[in-house]
């Protein structure tokens, strides 16, 4: 049981992951653990779509040592009446019951597990105001195609957050009953990121922007992409990006193929203990790929290969 001592001085983290995603989940907590001061303590709230065997809990327990405590909630079951789009599981809209399902949080920090991060969480929960805002997020840099998109949930360009890292005042989400709004606007079928979506709709105008470096996803990585990103951001942001961007892994993943900032991903992985790396598969050839690409020749050769790839796609 969690303390008011050990709310205070922790760092609350909620990760939503159905149990074959434990190598991916393991591999982002310990990029958060390298990446935190001497100090900083950890809350891992793990909400599972299924019990998560109790091996699997003490592998991850272990992982954390002493830097952090771990709480397994399954939440198997609930939330049958939303809509849930065929390419995302459950578990990303579990988000949603925050409020409710931690009373005793006024705030806490929620993360996708598909991201490896190079920033300290601790800092980035200690330090920021919500003041009487709902979250605090990255606002995405919308790109051409995307505008129908923004019309369609309300949103203006440039403001509509990807909710893979959100800063959740729970308080505020209390007083003002917001659960429940939430799980109405979530019934509606068709939306293109369904929790996502929710919560900027029903959040709009009450949400804290965040330097694009905390939550860096796809198209802030990929130079093709960096006239519409200077759009709302900065030189120096994208400079940021590139230099400390906690990296959220946005469709292809790195366990499985070759996409933006792969090696980062693996050179956590290759950390992992061994025990963890058995209770998932991940893709061979990537990394095999991944020490090749640790070495000058092997980088140089491998993007000559992307550029010559791309050339011939767009040809």
């Amino acid at each position: 049981m969690t303390d008011r001592k050990d709310i205070l001085s922790q760092t609350p983290i909620v990760v939503a992951f159905t149990p074959n995603y434990l190598v991916p989940v393991a591999t982002c907590i310990l990029s958060v653990l390298q990446h935190s001061g001497d100090d900083d303590k950890f809350h891992f709230i793990c909400l599972l779509t299924e019990d998560l065997p109790k091996e699997q809990q003490n592998l991850l327990i272990e992982l954390g040592g002493q830097k952090c405590q771990f709480t397994f909630i399954s939440l198997a079951g609930k939330l049958q009446d939303i809509y849930v789009d065929e390419k995302y599981t459950i578990a990303a809209s579990y988000r949603l019951l925050l409020p409710t399902l931690l009373p005793k949080y006024d705030k806490v920090l929620y993360i996708d597990c598909d991201m490896v991060f190079q920033s300290n969480l601790a800092e980035l929960y200690h330090t920021t105001d919500l003041a009487d805002n709902y979250l605090a997020g990255v606002f995405e840099a919308t790109l051409d195609f995307q505008h129908e998109h923004m019309k369609a949930v309300g949103c203006l360009p440039g403001s509509y957050i990807n909710s893979g890292l959100l800063l959740m005042n729970l308080a505020a989400l209390r007083r003002d009953n917001m659960v429940p709004q939430f799980l109405e606007a979530a019934k509606v079928e068709g939306l293109e990121f369904p929790d996502q979506d929710v919560l900027n709709q029903l959040c709009r105008g009450k949400i804290v922007g965040l330097p694009p470096y905390w939550n860096s996803i796809r198209t802030f990585l990929l130079p093709q992409y960096k006239r519409f990103f200077l759009t709302y951001y900065t030189e120096q942001d994208w400079q940021d990006v590139q230099r400390k961007g906690n990296i959220h892994y946005t469709g292809a993943k790195p366990w499985n193929t070759f996409t933006v900032a792969f090696d980062l991903w693996w050179r956590h992985y290759d950390q992992l203990p061994i025990a963890l790396k058995r209770q998932g598969r991940v893709n061979p050839n990537m990394h095999m790929l991944s020490k090749v690409y640790r070495t000058v020749i092997g980088k140089a050769a491998v993007e000559a290969a992307r550029s010559v790839y791309r050339m011939l796609k767009n040809n």
